[in-house]
């Protein structure tokens, strides 16, 4: 075990998986011995050689397009989107090509192997271009699947198991959490499972479900509403698409009602999605409305970004008229 911070921990599972297998590459705009923006991919340039960690030119259709010919034939690729604000110029290539790959022939070839890592999300004062939360764009789209991991240990092992998953994965990193959030990591190699949810605290009167950097406010808000005696059911979703229904469902039947919480804004988000499922398969349980604590529906404040943010406090008084409801 080690000390590591989440851009540690993601660094270490890219040195795993490219010692691992030499068809794995790693690139991105700056990724090479300059480390990436945030510095994840720092030192594999010096290990690996140029041929496979090295800097792509400023365009992101191209590096996923990349991406998709190099996972076609066999290798894998790691590709980094520097903000996850800039992924749209390569909209087209990972819904229309990475998604539909293996559909379009009949399951004779794919881009299973193919991972995209970026980083997403508020809390850097980074303005309307640096802070959005796109996973919902993507969780629309059959073929993908989307992680998002929440802290140090879970990266390691999420991002290992999404390099190794026979189909493309969309990486999500909490860019607020890269230094902050630090904990014990294994130096060996180990893989969490995806497409499954985690409690990460049992309780018995309220589900509180969140994923990524939000999983810390929540947790926060169970704190609170602890001191008024609430005990609280904190579930850690980690995997978008496919998501784990049959998780929630269980702790929202015992505890008959749920707080979802996302950094995005409230229409249209995943949680949305999770709020139309749980009502449809809890519904005679179902003790009060299901809430959801979101990001406002206005582009992402620079100034105003603690008024935006669906923070702790927020969290707790929905928690609040849940149970009072």
């Amino acid at each position: 075990m080690a000390q590591m911070n989440l851009l540690h921990a993601i660094n270490n599972a890219l040195d795993i998986a490219m010692t691992e297998n030499e068809r794995a590459v790693c690139f991105g705009e700056d990724v090479g011995h300059f480390g990436g923006v945030f510095r994840a991919t720092s030192g594999l340039q010096e290990k690996f050689g140029k041929l496979r960690c090295f800097n792509t030119p400023l365009v992101e259709q191209g590096v996923i397009g990349f991406a998709n010919g190099l996972a076609a034939q066999g290798s894998v690729p790691i590709a980094e989107i520097q903000f996850a604000d800039y992924i749209f110029p390569a909209f087209d290539q990972i819904v229309n090509e990475s998604a539909k790959f293996r559909y379009r022939s009949g399951n004779e070839f794919d881009v299973g192997n193919l991972t995209i890592r970026t980083p997403y999300g508020g809390g850097i004062a980074g303005g309307l271009y640096h802070s959005q939360s796109p996973e919902a764009y993507f969780a629309h789209t059959p073929g993908l699947k989307v992680v998002v991991p929440r802290n140090p240990y879970q990266a390691k092992g999420l991002l290992l198991a999404s390099i190794r998953d026979k189909n493309p994965v969309i990486f999500f990193e909490p860019k607020r959490l890269y230094r902050a959030s630090v904990g014990e990591v294994p130096l060996e190699d180990y893989q969490l499972p995806l497409g499954k949810a985690e409690i990460v605290t049992p309780g018995s009167d309220i589900t509180l479900l969140a994923w990524g950097a939000q999983m810390e406010i929540i947790e926060k808000a169970a704190e609170m509403a602890a001191a008024d005696g609430i005990s609280c059911e904190i579930i850690d979703l980690r995997t978008i698409l496919p998501w784990d229904i049959e998780t929630v469902v269980n702790s929202v039947t015992k505890t008959g009602r749920l707080v979802v919480s996302q950094e995005a804004p409230l229409t249209a988000g995943f949680a949305s999605e999770i709020a139309a499922t749980i009502q449809k398969e809890c519904f005679l349980h179902l003790e009060s409305p299901i809430a959801r604590i979101c990001g406002m529906d206005t582009p992402y404040p620079l100034s105003l970004e603690k008024e935006y943010v669906a923070d702790h406090l927020k969290v707790y008084e929905a928690i609040k008229h849940s149970i009072n409801y």
